[in-house]
């Protein structure tokens, strides 16, 4: 049996979202040595409001989109990623995912406890 909710929906999306936006920040540390890499950078926040209509509006899922970073320093190589900016947004995503764990726990801690009362 398969407990779903409008919110347990949504904070799947957003896990989904931190997911993505660790996934894209490890591939730009993979590549700072690859000259002429460009870094790629998502916009979360509006990535998080297309998430949430296609929650409401029962749609699938849409792939992420993904924007050349600009104004960043670009190297003689023509790479333009910063290790400490990675590591930021690594760390940024790390929170976001252990905040929606945290919310989807208690999301379903919920449901167990109506669950428990009503069987009683």
């Amino acid at each position: 049996m398969q407990i779903e909710t409008m919110m347990s929906d949504q904070l799947a999306r957003y896990l989904d979202l931190a997911n993505d936006q660790t996934k894209l920040t490890a591939e730009n540390m993979a590549n700072i040595d690859t000259p002429g890499y460009r870094a790629m950078g998502m916009d979360f926040e509006s990535e998080m409001r297309s998430a949430m209509f296609g929650v409401e509006e029962g749609l699938p899922d849409q792939k992420v989109r993904l924007r050349p970073e600009e104004n960043l320093v670009t190297r003689p190589d023509g790479n333009n990623v910063s290790m400490d900016r990675e590591s930021l947004h690594l760390a940024e995503a790390q929170l976001k995912f252990k905040t929606g764990v945290a919310l989807l726990k208690g999301e379903y801690q919920a449901e167990m406890d109506a669950i428990r009362i009503d069987g009683k």
